[in-house]
């Protein structure tokens, strides 16, 4: 069974930033493409970024150039470094996982962490 625990979420303010981290067990994460999602309230979940087991990535037009992905497959981590935040990336922030290196068929999550960004 594949578990996700996230960290690093907290209130900044505008323009500052956070990094997220997605700490997996029950897998060799090297075997899985990783995702992160938000949910802002009222909203359901949105695809924010994504990474496969080969490195390569995705991004929502919305975070492109401020948000980067990153694994860590020694570590068995991912990571979400977000830069320049905006009130309007105030969400839960989900890090998910699936079953396939290369498929991105997201069904493992994590319980989520809170960002706020004040105005």
């Amino acid at each position: 069974q594949v578990q996700l625990v996230e960290s690093g979420g907290g209130l900044v303010q505008a323009g500052g930033s956070l990094r997220l981290s997605c700490a997996a067990s029950g897998t060799s994460l090297r075997a899985n493409a990783m995702a992160w999602y938000r949910q802002a309230p009222g909203k359901p979940r949105d695809l924010v970024a994504l990474i496969s087991g080969r490195g390569n990535t995705r991004y929502a037009d919305s975070v492109k150039g401020r948000f980067i992905i990153s694994r860590d497959n020694a570590k068995n981590t991912v990571y979400l470094q977000m830069n320049s935040l905006q009130p309007e990336d105030t969400a839960v922030y989900y890090c998910a996982a699936s079953d396939y290196s290369e498929i991105y068929a997201f069904k493992h999550w994590g319980q989520g962490t809170q960002v706020t960004v004040s105005s």
